[in-house]
């Protein structure tokens, strides 16, 4: 695949600087351990959700220069962008319906769930620290690499592309936090699904990373929402509710671009 564009950005090396650049924090997640006051399941490894960005913002500066990664910075923040508001009803409440969704049909198949205590006070908590890490991921993930594939692969598979990438390198991450094979492999499934959504929302949102950015972060919030701070979560069925969506998405939006609605006056 020649990945390289007009604009000089290349997705291959940005994939390829994004693996190398995270072996090393794996490497130490088999030594390390997050202090147990933090009561998420995560490794140490998951320290890597920042270098999505750090690659983004090198190779930005070896391509244009110190003024585009100011560039690449600023748009953290592009609301802007967002000139249809309606638009901030998925970014804010488009993950946490699909968690609840999964809830009732986890119990709806027998799945025995603790029934959910929402920490309120700390929801506001979780989310700043979670848009930070979504800062990490997104000004790479769709600030660098989507808008070159996009123009070779169209959206939804430049969506697909960076999903799959996305999946993988947190395989490893994955497996140090303990999972089983059976929700890591739905977890994947799970995260290609949830960056064709986010696909959705750039491009029907003006290319707002601020609105990519805010639905990363809610997608994180949702699953700590989930009983006992997402211990319960099982990808399996949120897989299932994502599914639909995404499908409902393509076929009225269009695969081309995500953002031709079909049934506009």
């Amino acid at each position: 695949m020649n990945s390289s564009t007009r604009s000089g950005k290349s997705p291959f090396f940005f994939f390829l600087l994004v693996f190398v650049m995270s072996a090393p924090i794996i490497w130490l997640g088999y030594f390390y351990k997050l202090p147990k006051e933090i009561r998420i399941n995560l490794p140490f490894s998951a320290l890597m959700l920042f270098v999505p960005m750090i690659a983004a913002l090198i190779l930005v500066f070896r391509e244009n220069g110190m003024d585009d990664v100011k560039g690449l910075l600023k748009r953290t923040f592009d609301y802007q962008r967002i000139q249809e508001k309606i638009w901030y009803l998925p970014i804010i409440f488009f993950m946490p319906l699909v968690m609840v969704l999964a809830y009732v049909l986890a119990n709806l198949t027998g799945y025995h769930i603790p029934d959910p205590q929402v920490p309120v006070l700390l929801v506001p908590v979780y989310f700043v620290l979670f848009f930070f890490g979504a800062v990490g991921e997104e000004l790479g993930w769709q600030g660098y690499a989507f808008e070159p594939l996009q123009a070779r692969w169209n959206a939804l598979g430049a969506g697909i592309i960076i999903g799959i990438v996305w999946a993988v390198v947190h395989i490893i991450p994955y497996l140090q936090a303990h999972h089983t094979a059976k929700w890591i492999v739905w977890q994947c499934v799970t995260t290609v699904l949830a960056r064709v959504i986010i696909v959705w929302i750039y491009n029907n949102t003006g290319k707002s990373l601020f609105g990519a950015i805010t639905f990363h972060a809610m997608l994180n919030v949702s699953e700590m929402l989930y009983p006992n701070y997402g211990s319960y979560y099982d990808p399996f069925f949120a897989s299932i509710i994502l599914g639909v969506f995404a499908v409902a998405v393509i076929v009225v939006w269009g695969s081309k671009t995500l953002a031709r609605f079909r049934y506009a006056a």
